[in-house]
């Protein structure tokens, strides 16, 4: 029993896209929720929310498409398969827990560290490399703020945070996509991912999947109005550094996760579990990636 997507006027499938407010998933959407392309059938419309509210949404399966985090997937993979592109993926670089000038890991690693969410790779990847941390959850945007008005000692940021944290003179006491890429020998960080909900059906399913990688292909191919796009959400970030973060998180392994990024995906996946902070009956071996040639 499949269920029915409401019309809209012309007799198209509505799809609500969630995807979180940073230039790289707003890059990714534009082509194919502004019209670029005929997407016959279907109405894309995307909901812009921060990436711990959209895993939250995901638990309650609101929308039909949504940005995720790794992180979060085996608690809604019941109702939401992932699609294998849309991945934002660290090749080297990622989340970045940042401090003040002059603050030793030591004194960080017995502080409170400020994390944009229980939920999000980030906070798994931090959990991953230095063990049981006191931290606290701040949204991601006022994470830095909230470091240099010494209200935390340090930050887990994630988004454009990655490289505006420059302008602020703070030092990163973990990079955790160098973190990881050292361990698994190159394997790129899995940070977040699109899922499609299940009950749409395998056509459906497929459909939506197409559609947000021919958004992808065409963002990349045509990337002027895409990036001005993009930079809507990148709160006052310039040019430079907008093309610059976009390029970070939308790339080839964005059109398809690729064997490498797909390992990395269930390697993740199954060191969480071994934490005891991601289900342990969830099976990574027989996890399936929605227009994968797998």
């Amino acid at each position: 029993m499949h269920t029915e997507l409401p019309l809209d006027a012309e007799g198209n499938k509505v799809v609500r896209i969630g995807h979180s407010p940073d230039p790289d998933d707003a890059f990714m959407f534009h082509a194919m929720t502004t019209g670029a392309f005929p997407t016959p059938g279907y109405n894309f419309v995307h909901e812009l929310q921060d990436i711990e509210t959209l895993n939250h949404r995901a638990m309650k399966q609101e929308l039909e498409v949504s940005a995720v985090s790794i992180h979060a997937y085996p608690e809604i993979s019941q109702h939401y398969a992932l699609m294998n592109c849309g991945a934002s993926m660290g090749e080297g670089y990622g989340p970045m827990v940042v401090s003040m000038q002059g603050v030793s890991e030591d004194d960080v690693r017995s502080n409170i560290i400020a994390v944009p969410g229980m939920k999000t790779s980030a906070y798994l990847g931090l959990r991953l490399a230095w063990g049981d941390c006191q931290v606290e959850v701040v949204p991601f945007d006022e994470i830095i703020p909230r470091v240099l008005d010494g209200t935390f000692m340090s930050g887990l940021i994630i988004h454009e945070g990655q490289l505006t944290y420059v302008e602020h003179d703070l030092n990163v006491l973990l990079d955790l996509g160098v973190w990881w890429n050292d361990r698994t020998d190159g394997w790129p960080m899995p940070l977040g991912g699109n899922v499609v909900r299940r009950d749409l059906g395998q056509q459906v399913m497929e459909d939506i999947t197409l559609y947000t990688k021919m958004s992808i292909e065409h963002a990349i191919a045509h990337p002027a109005d895409a990036l001005e796009f993009a930079k809507a959400w990148g709160r006052g970030i310039d040019d430079e550094t907008n093309k610059e973060f976009v390029s970070m998180y939308v790339n080839n392994r964005t059109i398809d996760y690729e064997d490498e990024g797909r390992s990395a995906v269930r390697q993740f996946i199954k060191e969480g579990q071994e934490l005891g902070l991601i289900d342990s009956t969830f099976d990574t071996s027989s996890m399936k990636f929605i227009g994968s040639p797998e």
